[in-house]
């Protein structure tokens, strides 16, 4: 039988009994062993944050891009396919490139406890080090100082994106100690832009880079970022731009949209790849019209929306995306794994939502199920109900709604489905 990468990937997940065990010491024996890949990258943008990596890595690719530099970009989960988190000057990684580095870390690693993340990281960072580009771009997997990303001396720029309440059983229960283990990406000397942050979390990361020397760029004292008619206004100590909206969906993008420009101002682009920075960014499953495929299909003329934000400040940003959107009745498909505080991503939903379904996540063993689900949103204002699967689902708000707004929500795992449900 042929060696595919689907089944490389089944043989790393039983490398370690644990799917997260944050320490960095697995992942140096490995990168020795393969020749520590991670000092041969291209010059490192390293993303850390609660919220707003992955839009602020799209943004400064598409800024770099449009400036005509080739870009890696590494990111986690994926959607649909592994494929996905790992993108080789522009170009999604192919599937016999994917499968040899994936054997070869395999191999190296020697049947040595590993997590999944960590040895697939590393299977990055050698396909990276081996296919010339311009810029890497990193996105931290989780909170930052013990992350399998955060193995390099010297990066050329670190960002940490708002710092909010999220995995509170690996990096704590406060954000002064959230905060701390994103600054953990902070490097001696390196260049840190900080995105809008509550005080608390700003203080943590101002006070870990007085430590080590490091510069900062903080939103709302070096640079700042407002909508203004229709049009995005970035100003920093170099001057002002005045740049279409961010065609990612929702208010929150013009802040994730203000640490990419800032990123990019630092690195010399000029106006037009700002602008490319904020017109031609695209990123799957925030706020994405789902407008082909079987399920758009369904939906007849209902609207379709994919998010996969799914905690309490990512349901107070997708709120705010909805009731800044044209009046239409919006329904919740709402799918959930039960690591989360589901109440907290769920309350401000009720502002502007007129009825939940609960579904269940195919596949993951930590999905809540629908019905709990359903009780927690009747429990925090919601109208609510349940359905066996997504399409059910659909097929329920539309014989009653034909024309409403159908808002898919609450996992990134979830809308992962539902992108290999799209086609």
């Amino acid at each position: 039988m042929t060696t595919t990468s689907d089944v490389i990937l089944e043989r790393m997940m039983t490398l370690h009994p644990k799917v997260i065990d944050l320490t960095l010491d697995r992942v140096w024996r490995l990168l020795e062993a393969l020749g520590n890949p991670q000092d041969r990258l291209p010059p490192v943008i390293h993303i850390a944050g609660t919220n707003g990596k992955g839009s602020t890595q799209a943004m400064i690719r598409a800024g770099l891009e449009a400036r005509g530099e080739t870009v890696h970009a590494y990111t986690s989960p994926h959607l649909a396919r592994f494929h996905e988190r790992i993108r080789l000057a522009g170009t999604l990684i192919g599937e016999d490139h994917l499968t040899e580095v994936l054997d070869r870390c395999y191999a190296a690693n020697g049947g040595a406890p590993i997590t999944y993340f960590e040895i697939t990281t590393c299977a990055a960072f050698v396909a990276m080090a081996e296919t010339p580009a311009d810029w890497t771009l990193l996105e931290v997997g989780l909170g930052g100082r013990l992350d399998a990303t955060n193995v390099l001396d010297r990066p050329a720029l670190t960002i940490i994106t708002p710092v909010d309440l999220d995995h509170q059983a690996f990096l704590g229960d406060t954000l002064e100690q959230i905060a701390g283990e994103k600054a953990g990406i902070i490097k001696r000397g390196v260049p840190c832009i900080v995105g809008p942050q509550h005080d608390a979390a700003r203080e943590v990361i101002e006070a870990r880079a007085d430590q080590l020397g490091a510069p900062l760029l903080v939103h709302g004292q070096h640079w700042h970022v407002t909508q203004e008619r229709g049009r995005l206004i970035f100003q920093d100590e170099t001057g002002l731009l005045d740049l279409p909206m961010p065609n990612l969906p929702g208010p929150h993008q013009v802040m994730n949209a203000g640490s990419a420009l800032m990123a990019l101002r630092h690195l010399g682009a000029d106006e037009t790849a700002c602008e490319a920075a904020v017109t031609r960014a695209f990123w799957p499953a925030r706020m994405q019209r789902i407008d082909h495929g079987p399920l758009a299909e369904l939906a007849g003329r209902a609207e379709l929306w994919l998010d996969g934000g799914h905690n309490p400040a990512a349901g107070e940003a997708l709120a705010r995306t909805v009731a800044a959107m044209p009046p239409r009745p919006t329904h919740l498909i709402c799918g959930m794994l039960r690591t989360k505080d589901i109440r907290g991503y769920l309350r401000p939903l009720a502002e502007v939502s007129e009825i939940l379904i609960g579904v269940s996540i195919p596949g993951e063993a930590a999905t809540l199920d629908g019905a709990e689900t359903a009780q927690i949103a009747a429990e925090v204002g919601l109208r609510a109900a349940t359905a066996p699967d997504i399409r059910a689902a659909i097929s329920q708000i539309t014989a009653q709604a034909p024309s409403a707004r159908i808002l898919i929500c609450g996992s990134l795992y979830f809308a992962g489905h539902v992108l290999r449900e799209t086609g």
